[in-house]
């Protein structure tokens, strides 16, 4: 009778990168890696070259380096400026000179945070890179899957939908399964210096920046006409990239009655279109086309009864997508949706599933 002894194993920990913005959210990520056992190293991303000191990346960076001597794990620096202008500032110009209204953070995530950090984590031996976005993941069959957080109130998903499919099975969500409350109060509870920090929010390189007066430093717009829905010009514009479809102030346009809304923009004519009242007709639209799409599940057959967004903060609208050809979606929403906006995204989902999404064109 042979013996079958114990084999001997060794069990390697798994390297993490994880990319520390000085925030709340990413050092409670990196904490509960460390208390999963695996071998984190963070990763300082500076993206923006600031020119007038209003940027906060130092600041931001001194509270990388308290997070990480308090969570005793190394960090170091990697600079993308150079990566960021080229493929995140440049287009974000480029929307706005043609009249659009871009989401840098969309762009971001795609060509920095999950392409040029992913390939850096890579290249230092990392089995995963994590972040501290509120999202989850699904593997079904062999194929990974991104799903919504669990906090409805901060779930990232739709800033995520664009990023390379392939990545999601090296990629951790450390706090997707939890809400904002529940990771301020593990933060707190584990003596992490930026615990009460506060969200940074609106679009990261402007910050606190008037946005006219930044956009304006390196691209200029031609003024135009301002007309009411009936075609009466009622005002002058100094570019159209600084109005978008849903806005109310800085119109100039005063009057008796409901306020005015923007409800369209002319691209072609250089106008501006505007409509009395929050709710106005001409605000609501049921179909749209968008392109530069990206799926983690596409649909193969039509029409595609599925659920989408237009902004972030919207709830799931029922909508068909009634078709994809040349790269191109169609899609009519079972309700009129109000302030749909070219140059904004699209994203799609099937209950906590994000199927993909595109950039809205018309």
């Amino acid at each position: 009778m042979s013996k079958i002894g114990k084999k001997k194993t060794r069990i390697m920990r798994k390297k993490v990168v994880i990319g520390l913005s000085g925030g709340v959210d990413s050092a409670v990520s990196a904490l509960l890696l460390k208390k999963q056992g695996y071998d984190v190293i963070a990763l300082f991303m500076k993206n923006f070259e600031d020119t007038d000191g209003t940027c906060p990346a130092q600041q931001d960076l001194d509270d990388v380096a308290l997070t990480c001597k308090t969570l005793k794990i190394p960090f170091y620096t990697v600079n993308f400026v150079k990566e960021y202008r080229e493929h995140v500032f440049n287009e974000f110009l480029a929307d706005c000179q043609k009249g659009l209204t871009p989401n840098p953070d969309i762009l971001c995530n795609k060509q920095i945070k999950f392409h040029y950090f992913y390939e850096k984590a890579m290249e230092l031996g990392a089995d995963y890179i994590a972040t501290g976005h509120y999202c989850q993941t699904e593997k079904i069959n062999s194929t990974f899957l991104l799903k919504k957080g669990a906090d409805p109130n901060k779930d990232q998903s739709y800033f995520l939908y664009a990023i390379n499919p392939d990545t999601l099975r090296n990629v951790l969500f450390p706090i997707g399964h939890l809400t904002k409350p529940e990771v301020r109060q593990i933060a707190q509870e584990n003596d992490i210096p930026v615990f009460n920090k506060k969200d940074s929010t609106g679009i990261c390189f402007i910050g606190k920046r008037n946005f006219k007066q930044f956009v304006s430093q390196y691209i200029g717009f031609t003024p135009g006409d301002i007309l009411t829905v009936d075609g009466k010009k009622v005002g002058k514009h100094d570019g159209l990239a600084y109005h978008t479809l849903g806005q109310r102030k800085g119109l100039g346009v005063g009057g008796e009655g409901d306020a005015w809304y923007v409800v369209d923009k002319n691209i072609e004519k250089n106008e501006v279109i505007i409509g009395q009242g929050k709710n106005h007709p001409a605000l609501f639209k049921k179909i749209l086309r968008a392109n530069d799409l990206n799926w983690f599940k596409e649909p193969s057959f039509f029409p595609f009864l599925c659920r989408a967004k237009v902004r972030y903060r919207q709830i799931d609208q029922p909508c068909e997508i009634v078709s994809i050809h040349n790269g191109e979606v169609i899609v009519n929403f079972k309700e009129p949706q109000r302030a749909i906006t070219p140059g904004q995204s699209i994203v799609f989902y099937q209950g906590e599933i994000c199927l993909g999404g595109g950039k809205i064109q018309s």
